[in-house]
């Protein structure tokens, strides 16, 4: 691969059109802009992160958490542009220069996709499939449908998501640029090519990311017949990496609030990221007089920590370049950090398993949503099968006319009550599961 066809601003279905501006902003701007804008952006204010929406205590959403992906993202990029800048002056005068814009709006875009109640959802549409009411659909769809219901994964759907053209919404989807798109896709390969259920783009999706490997030159890795994958863009390293450092450091913060861990144990897995100087250095500062509170010093220890694993990985994307651009390299940035901090960040996740997504507020979360998530697809999936039930008519009726739940064909209808479901936030799925069981009515 070569930096100069990576970075691409064509945008996906208007590749013919010619695109008349009315300001300087570039295309990787417009594209973060429209995001940010987006409806399904604004959703992921109401959808779960880890822990419960908020009462008393303010903790991440998935809104909050792109947003910090994204300014975490935008730095990883920079730095990243500016070396490479550095290394060859022929790619200043390139769309180099814009690798932090796309790598910060390919972070806003990375959840997405997500269903309520984050992977409960998930489990309970790949479980309804699997083992649940839907398993007799097996035999009534093709293979590579099957596999990527019963592998649903938020990654893939956010690909869909933008590149889909739902009834009413312009040709390509979002009408992203080459670049923004291929840098959201983590895995870079079809469900029916995936060992677990990671996958970066399902079957009806496939012919526009073989469009963007094409145009971008991100080549095709030896694979067994029909399980093609890709070699990773590179810039999914940068958002790999920010999704990483954010939830991973974020997740301790909101667990200290919540007094999920004590500020000593907080305290001790931050310092941790740093060698015996540093830490005296980072003790002395927050035994200052100017921070007395104890959120105070978290929150700044955590900024602390945020910078030196961004520093980490850009050093680390840099000294692996050639590597990323082949196709060769293994694992994450995060893996492939200096000892230090790569054995600081794996204590963090082995406390953040055990303590943190296994605590009782999060499993309370994990139950009541992936209850709601399979009742939901219960009662979708038989209305599509029997439309002509007066319950079934009702239930399609809420269906927004976006989506195509009237088609002939199965699969179509059965990705539309996918694709409505996803689209829900928390509170709207509740609002819905309450509803049409009959466990509240609506006041009007």
């Amino acid at each position: 691969m070569n930096w100069q066809q990576l970075i691409s601003n064509r945008r996906l279905g208007q590749e013919h059109k010619h695109l008349e501006r009315h300001d300087d902003r570039t295309e990787f701007k417009r594209d973060y802009d429209r995001l940010i804008f987006s409806a399904p952006f604004r959703r992921l204010q109401n959808k779960t992160q880890v822990f419960p929406l908020p009462g008393s205590v303010f903790v991440h959403n998935r809104l909050t958490h792109s947003l910090e992906v994204a300014s975490v993202g935008m730095s990883l990029g920079n730095d990243v542009a500016r070396a490479l800048c550095q290394r060859n002056n022929d790619f200043s005068n390139s769309l180099l220069p814009e690798i932090g814009q796309i790598v910060a709006t390919a972070c806003l875009a990375h959840d997405l996709g997500n269903p309520p109640f984050g992977h409960s959802g998930e489990k309970a549409i790949q479980s309804f499939f699997i083992e649940g009411k839907g398993a007799y659909l097996k035999d009534r769809v093709s293979p590579e449908f099957w596999s990527d219901i019963t592998r649903f994964d938020g990654n893939a759907n956010a690909f869909r998501l933008l590149t889909h053209s739902f009834k009413g919404r312009r040709q390509g989807g979002f009408a992203m640029t080459y670049s923004t798109l291929a840098s959201i896709v983590k895995y870079p390969f079809p469900s029916i090519a995936a060992t677990k259920n990671k996958f970066g783009f399902f079957e009806s999706e496939r012919e526009h990311y073989e469009m963007l490997a094409e145009m971008l030159g991100i080549p095709k890795l030896q694979t067994e017949k029909g399980k093609e994958r890709w070699a990773r863009y590179p810039l999914v390293y940068l958002v790999e990496a920010a999704d990483d450092i954010c939830y991973e450091i974020m997740d301790l913060e909101d667990a200290f609030k919540l007094k999920i861990l004590t500020y000593d144990e907080t305290i001790a897995l931050m310092l941790s990221f740093f060698d015996e100087t540093e830490q005296n250095r980072i003790r002395h500062r927050i035994s200052d007089e100017q921070l007395t509170d104890v959120n105070e010093k978290v929150q700044y220890l955590r900024a602390c920590v945020i910078g030196k694993l961004e520093n980490e990985c850009v050093k680390t994307f840099l000294e692996h370049e050639e590597e990323i651009l082949e196709g060769m390299f293994k694992g994450s940035l995060i893996d492939n950090i200096s000892p230090i901090q790569r054995d600081a960040y794996k204590a963090c996740t082995k406390v953040s398993m055990v303590r943190i997504y296994k605590s009782r507020p999060v499993l309370d979360v994990e139950l009541s949503g992936y209850r709601i998530m399979a009742t939901l697809m219960e009662l979708m999936v038989e209305a599509i099968e029997h439309p002509e039930r007066y319950y079934s008519q009702q239930l399609i009726g809420r269906v927004s006319s976006q989506y195509d739940i009237d088609s002939d064909d199965l699969e179509t209808r059965l990705m539309a009550v996918i694709d409505y479901i996803t689209g829900m936030t928390d509170v709207y799925a509740l609002d819905v599961y309450q509803k049409i069981c009959g466990i509240s009515l609506p006041i009007i």
